[in-house]
């Protein structure tokens, strides 16, 4: 729960507001304009591919900015996975494919990534049946530790600017969603993945 004196800051350094104590009488001739804080959140699914896939969303992004209201803002899109990245790029064929042949050659599969010795890991606290049940649940999974690897080069979330209502992203950027862990040639699968979108702003002059 944001406090009074946090909202207060909040109008006061986001939306140009200020109380009425601090304008003084040359300022009372101006013209008053008005901006409210706006806030808008929304989860999205993202259908993904195998192996390692891109996902252009910059159109449903801009959506939810739209949606908002906001005009002078900041939007945030967050994966909420461990090995599912967002990040800011051309989402050109061509460079797709470059881009995910160059994070499978750092972070390959076939490495002999710690990660994935499942015999010699712990489950989660309180985990029902205990160590044991966790591994055997682990290892009906095909091994992920790159997935992790290609998430923590690619980033988990990605803040734009919004201006005059539009988000602030050059000509050739996208807003992309990587994901890093999906299914291997033809066993299982392409997976659904869940992004959060967060504005916050201001609106427009009333």
């Amino acid at each position: 729960t944001i406090s009074p004196f946090a909202m207060l800051a909040v109008l006061t350094l986001s939306c140009g507001w200020s109380p009425p104590t601090a304008r003084n009488s040359a300022r009372r001739s101006m013209r008053r304009v008005s901006m409210a804080f706006v806030t808008q959140f929304e989860q999205m699914s993202v259908d993904t591919g195998r192996t390692v896939s891109m996902v252009d969303i910059t159109a449903r992004v801009a959506a939810v900015v739209e949606k908002s209201g906001c005009v002078e803002g900041t939007v945030t899109v967050l994966a909420k996975h461990s090995t599912v990245g967002v990040m800011l790029n051309e989402f050109e064929e061509r460079f797709v494919s470059d881009a995910r042949q160059w994070l499978q050659r750092i972070a390959p599969p076939s490495y002999p990534w710690l990660h994935n010795d499942v015999d010699f890991r712990a489950g989660p606290p309180g985990y029902e049946g205990g160590d044991e049940a966790w591994r055997a649940m682990r290892m009906q999974e095909p091994p992920n530790a790159h997935s992790h690897i290609i998430q923590f080069v690619v980033g988990t979330s990605e803040s734009i600017p919004i201006h005059e209502g539009t988000m602030t992203i050059g000509t050739f950027q996208n807003i992309i969603v990587v994901d890093a862990d999906g299914p291997a040639s033809n066993l299982g699968s392409p997976k659904s993945r869940t992004i959060c979108v967060q504005v916050q702003g201001c609106n427009g002059e009333s």
